[in-house]
């Protein structure tokens, strides 16, 4: 049975919230309309309104495929708090549920079922859909139908037959939050989309901070970080589980409530470690990028990565899971040479992509090896760390965010023209045989066994910039080959190879400048700043009771914290701090539903908590002769 309302109406009534975000609304308009989407959008954007609204007005069934199973649960849970029935079907259930979930389907009872994509071929649930009315067909996570995407799934490309199989072909719309363009045709050619919408709402999350550093002690970074982050939600990610499992020993020694998350734990343990972190029981995370695809867990408030990713997209992506309520998080990457080498092998070894030929199986390994290159790059840029990601995305800024590392360190303009001939020379004279390390070693002037062995010491640009630090050097390495005035070959043993523009340097005498930071070292923010509202500041003693009452609300119904009331809401209230249902209603993510669920006992805690200001402007009203809602 499908509601009677527009889709503003629903927005409110279920979900809370008073007007669409960027790109909603058309995406929305476009699949009532009748016509397939594609939505890239970034995570926290918004992406499950734009078909679960539809779903409550199109006459038929909703599927959403969805890759994984903890995805599908939590969207679940959400809809069904706000007043919903939806369902999933995948392997986490009994055969008998599973049968009781299609029979309850095929009586309308469900407007909206979640899918893994295996279980389209099944024979049970193909009788099921071929007589069903099927109104859409939701592609979530869409980039993993691709092989150029950063989580190419197989399973993902039995969609379109599915599809072909249906009696009437259902609206389809496909959603994502990160696509480079080879994966946006990749999506729309795969699913074959037509005259799909494309809507791009832009990349940029402006309540994240992005950090870099490269300390010489991880661990000790992140237990800093944590002490000066006291309470708060977060996830660390590690590139190993041998990595996981160390961090996680050593946070639970150190008196830290952590929980840890990796494909080598049993599926159990995995489901209760992530339960722990979804429910509050255990704030911190510890794990690989096997956890976070589909945790909706709006008040994460950081996420750092000991060790870099293998490229922008997985951590953009990973990055993205925190500040999905739109409060400030920090993301910070902990950056170690070691990591490249660590990927690099990831890279060569990957055996994800065996039913590929051997040719393809090389050019996808030649697409990661250019992916590294550029999260490498990430890790050494002194532009702004922002509008790095954008720009790998195809968005262009200002180069000036005010919110990363880069653009909070002071720099300075240096010429380097002198160290960036010496360099460049050094690959031509030595006849583009050796990695960036024999080139840096030589113009400093070090007498390893190796430089000796290769008879760099010979060389003519040898110790030509010994009084050059070392960590200077490298810096103008990595410009040269960021700005491609020097390239990096493919193969095994990585080499530094001169490009067109190397030229320019050496015989045109052109001049490099760059900028260089005065400080050794960036450092991160200490503190993560305090929630800020539209109106006016958060009362953090209020805030906290909220809190409290929301988790007390969680427990009792065994549900996540976040699925009650975001932090965005709680903040929002303890702003405004609404007095009766009316202004209730106004806050941010309080719908009918939800307020009819909970509203009174969050009131209840308002009243008890009014600040010693509030409580004398109402006693003043009150000896006035004015009235006051209660």
């Amino acid at each position: 049975m499908k509601l009677n309302s527009d889709k503003k109406q629903l927005l409110k009534q279920y979900f809370g919230y008073d007007s669409f975000r960027e790109g909603q609304e058309g995406l929305i308009d476009s699949i009532l309309e009748g016509r397939d989407v594609l939505g890239i959008m970034p995570t926290g954007a918004g992406k499950s309104i734009c078909y679960q609204i539809p779903a409550l007005m199109m006459d038929g069934i909703t599927l959403v495929i969805s890759p994984l199973i903890s995805l599908m649960k939590d969207q679940v849970e959400s809809l069904n708090q706000a007043g919903l029935h939806a369902a999933y079907l995948n392997s986490s259930l009994t055969m008998g549920q599973y049968r009781k979930a299609l029979a309850y389907a095929r009586e309308g009872r469900y407007p909206i079922i979640y899918v893994a994509p295996e279980r389209l071929e099944t024979d049970e649930f193909l009788d099921f859909a071929l007589h069903t009315p099927i109104a859409m067909v939701a592609v979530d996570e869409a980039h993993c139908v691709s092989q150029w995407g950063q989580d190419f799934r197989p399973s993902y490309l039995k969609i379109t037959a599915f599809i072909d199989k249906l009696e009437k072909r259902p609206v389809v719309a496909a959603f994502t939050a990160t696509a480079t363009k080879e994966v946006k045709e990749d999506i729309i050619d795969i699913l074959m989309l037509q005259n799909p919408l494309l809507a791009t709402t832009g990349f940029d999350r402006k309540n994240l901070y992005f950090g870099v550093l490269s300390p010489r002690d991880r661990y000790g970074a992140v237990k800093n970080y944590l002490e000066c982050h006291p309470g708060d939600s977060g996830i660390i990610y590690c590139l190993t589980r041998k990595m996981v499992e160390e961090v996680w020993e050593k946070l639970g020694e150190d008196g830290f409530s952590v929980t840890k998350y990796h494909a080598g734990l049993s599926d159990r343990e995995r489901k209760i470690n992530q339960e722990d972190f979804i429910y509050d029981r255990k704030p911190l995370m510890v794990a690989t990028n096997a956890f976070g695809m589909g945790i909706d867990k709006s008040n994460v408030r950081f996420v750092l990565h000991y060790g870099m990713p293998k490229n922008l997209e997985s951590y953009y992506q990973e990055a993205g899971r925190a500040g999905r309520d739109g409060q400030p998080a920090e993301c910070i990457l902990l950056y170690s040479g070691q990591d490249v080498i660590t990927n690099q092998f990831f890279i060569e070894n990957n055996q994800d992509n065996q039913e590929l030929d051997e040719l393809m199986r090389e050019t996808v390994k030649e697409r990661d090896r250019e992916r590294l290159r550029k999260m490498t790059f990430y890790c050494f840029t002194n532009e702004c760390l922002r509008d790095y990601i954008l720009r790998y995305f195809g968005e262009y800024g200002d180069n000036y965010c005010s919110n990363c590392s880069n653009c909070l360190t002071q720099f300075e303009k240096v010429d380097v023209t002198d160290q960036a001939k010496a360099l460049i020379g050094c690959v031509r004279s030595s006849r583009q045989r050796y990695g960036v390390n024999v080139i840096i070693d030589t113009v400093h002037g070090a007498s390893t066994a190796k430089i000796r062995n290769y008879r760099m010491n010979e060389n003519f640009y040898y110790g030509t910039l010994s009084k050059v630090p070392t960590h200077k050097l490298r810096q103008v390495m990595n410009y040269l080959l960021l700005h491609d005035y020097l390239s990096v070959t493919d193969d095994e043993y990585v080499t530094v190879k001169l490009t067109e523009k190397s030229r320019a340097v050496l015989e045109d005498d052109e001049i490099i400048v760059m900028k260089m930071t005065k400080d050794k070292e960036p450092a991160a923010k200490t503190k993560t700043e305090k929630f800020k509202g539209e109106s006016g500041s958060v009362n953090q003693n209020l805030f906290e009771k909220l809190r409290a009452l929301r988790m007390e609300i969680a427990r009792q119904e065994k549900v996540p914290p976040y699925i009650v009331f975001s932090d965005k809401t709680l903040t929002y209230m303890s702003i405004i701090r609404p007095k009766n249902k009316e202004e209730m209603l106004t806050v941010s993510g309080v719908g009918e539903y939800k307020f009819e669920k909970y509203g009174e006992r969050f009131l209840a805690c308002l009243r008890e908590n009014q600040s010693p200001e509030t409580q004398g402007d109402e006693r003043e009203e009150a000896s006035a002769g004015g009235t006051q809602d209660s």
